[in-house]
């Protein structure tokens, strides 16, 4: 592996506004048309369903989100190609032309742990910008989440090792096309993961990169000897040899372990050795074995071969000798049980000060209407316990929440210490803070997940963290039916 020191650099993201769906525009040039663009809308932007039938997620993607808000416009060329549809008005393409996003942003910061049915972000503006952005917001806030958590959930499982372990994302060619790729690097170091084989990813974002050989690079040579030592010559300072490309322990092995020696007693030392098929847990004992009683008991052994928590979790139980794991498919395509896509949701919460709710026979799909807080609340300890949906009053000892999905699943609050989960990060379309650099993110996400209740991070069954909406909010919610039912009957 070969690191660089993490910097900041700018986010690199579209700010085409035709990065949305069709019905967004409609519905713009409708709301325009009908004179009511300018009504002031609160959107809220959360998920329902916490993805791998985990008890956690990690919020990332927020930094380019922002990027894209604040860079967001109609070009010339996109104001022809949408007059070329016959769908849109003269009047409408050129209100167009001077379009810009103008609205207020609050959101939690990104790398926070976060859960279900909890505003994660919320837009505040006129409502023909508030409805074209959704598109966007959903694709990178939902996708790069969800990364994020599958990262830090193989980042959990390789640290359940007496010996440790990084994770090492390493996905570019399996993701769903270069921004996906890119978006994918980005997020899972936000996850966790401590480097990445996508170079493009480095440059943009400032990520340690880690990389060694292929098999074509032993089938180009010779032997496979011959192919590790002209490796080890060109790179002597990091190389990590490849062993399975002829025999892992026939071959691969006996083989670097006098590649080894060559470079010790040219003064370096070898870095790694990777194995990329195979029972992982034999091998990588087998391995560790030879290489201990040859005196290299540095040498890293990195694995691969579509890796991802469950199965880093058995080579771990089984006893194998992994020290860092290199992830692609399962990590780069947030796959697995449970995975595959985060299914947020853009829901409108007020407008024009009055309070919008989706009604629907399915309680889970409902969304809570107003402007609302939320309220996280620690325990004497410092351990994370509770959040809480407001329309503003922080929660006391003793209130009555109920669950946001289920009104007969309700509680009384303990004694909790109370922070403003939220804050407001963009104002008038303008950002508020420069952006983040992903150490301090990934650092955040790292910290939080140690605050949790035991059991939170648990893969398999976990304890699920409590999220309620308080009395006010319930109320509320129950007005905002009545009204919708009785506007029914009465038409």
């Amino acid at each position: 592996m070969n690191p660089v020191t993490p910097t900041q650099q700018k986010e690199l993201v579209s700010s085409s506004a035709l990065f949305t769906d069709l019905y967004q525009l409609t519905m713009m040039q409708g709301y325009f048309l009908q004179g009511m663009h300018t009504q002031q809308a609160t959107f809220d932007l959360y998920y329902r369903k916490q993805p791998y039938s985990g008890g956690f997620a990690v919020w990332a993607g927020l930094e380019p989100a922002l990027d894209y808000l604040e860079g967001l416009r109609f070009s010339e060329e996109d104001l022809a190609y949408l007059g070329s549809l016959s769908l849109f008005r003269p009047e409408f393409i050129a209100a167009l032309r001077e379009w810009r996003f103008s609205g207020t942003v609050t959101a939690f910061r990104e790398g926070r742990i976060v859960f279900p049915h909890v505003p994660l972000l919320s837009v505040t503006a006129p409502l023909w910008e508030a409805q074209l952005v959704e598109t966007a917001l959903l694709n990178t806030l939902n996708f790069q989440t969800l990364v994020a958590t599958k990262a830090a959930r193989c980042v959990i499982a390789a640290a359940s090792s007496p010996h440790g372990g990084e994770v090492v994302e390493f996905g570019a060619r399996r993701a769903q096309g270069p921004n996906g790729s890119l978006s994918a690097a980005r997020a899972a170091f936000v996850g966790g993961a401590g480097a990445t084989s996508n170079v493009e990813a480095g440059l943009r974002y400032g990520l340690p990169l880690s990389g060694t050989h292929s098999h074509a690079w032993v089938q180009s040579f010779g032997s496979e000897l011959e192919a590790f030592r002209a490796y080890a010559k060109i790179y002597p300072d990091s190389t990590v040899l490849l062993l399975d490309t002829v025999d892992t322990l026939k071959s691969g092995l006996v083989n670097a372990l006098t590649v080894a020696r060559e470079l010790r007693e040219a003064g370096h030392e070898l870095k790694g050795v990777r194995l990329d098929s195979g029972d992982l847990v034999y091998l990588s004992r087998r391995v560790r074995a030879a290489l201990d009683e040859a005196g290299f008991p540095e040498v890293k052994i990195i694995a691969s071969n579509d890796l991802d928590e469950q199965v880093i979790s058995s080579v771990i139980a089984e006893g194998g000798r992994i020290d860092a794991y290199g992830i692609g498919t399962q990590l780069a395509t947030a796959g697995g049980e449970g995975g595959g896509a985060l299914g947020g949701v853009y829901k409108l919460a007020e407008l024009s000060g009055e309070p919008k709710m989706k009604l629907t026979g399915d309680p889970i799909k409902s969304n809570v209407p107003g402007v609302k807080r939320v309220w996280r609340g620690r325990d004497s300890e410092g351990t994370l316990s509770f959040d809480v949906i407001t329309l503003g009053e922080k929660p006391q000892e003793g209130d009555f929440v109920s669950d946001p999905t289920n009104p007969l699943k309700h509680t009384y609050l303990p004694a909790l210490d109370w922070e403003d989960a939220r804050e407001v990060v963009m104002r008038e379309g303008r950002r508020l803070h420069t952006a983040e650099d992903l150490p301090a993110i990934q650092a955040r996400a790292r910290a939080e997940a140690l605050q949790l209740q035991e059991g939170t991070l648990r893969l398999l069954n976990p304890h699920h963290y409590k999220v309620s909406i308080g009395q006010d909010v319930a109320e509320l919610r129950d007005q905002t039916i009545r009204a919708i039912r009785a506007d029914r009957v009465g038409s």
